[in-house]
């Protein structure tokens, strides 16, 4: 599928909220889209707070229906260390959702049956994401 810009890539993650999976892996180069792409899921959720890139932070939690959206950028984590806990309590309520950027240090905590998104960048407005 090809994204032509934010509007487009934003619209994108605000109506893949109506069947979104519990674990969503997002895969692509800095500046790609991929929070682009959360703040329409966080729409399509519900979640009317200002969404922001979690990097520097490597978390950012909104409250949706009857759990959390939860979004992790992993991209300066070389081990996970206490970030294994919380990704495993998150886990554990099925209500969650969670987003994950740059997994490769949490992946064998993440389940097999997740959601894998890549967005790669085509040029300076248009994104090809793979389902």
């Amino acid at each position: 599928m090809i994204i032509r810009s934010d509007e487009e890539m934003q619209d994108f993650g605000e109506k893949f909220a109506r069947s979104a999976p519990k674990v969503i892996e997002l895969i692509g180069d800095v500046g790609a889209g991929k929070t682009t792409f959360v703040k329409g899921l966080a729409l399509g959720l519900g979640v009317t707070e200002e969404v922001t890139s979690p990097s520097f932070v490597l978390s950012k939690r909104y409250k949706i229906k009857d759990g959390e959206l939860i979004h992790y950028d992993f991209y300066r984590l070389k081990e996970p260390g206490l970030m294994a806990d919380e990704i495993s309590e998150a886990l554990e309520n099925p209500q969650n959702i969670i987003i994950v950027e740059w997994a490769e240090s949490v992946e064998n905590l993440l389940p097999k049956t997740r959601q894998k998104i890549e967005i790669k960048i085509l040029d300076e407005n248009s994104r090809e994401l793979i389902l």
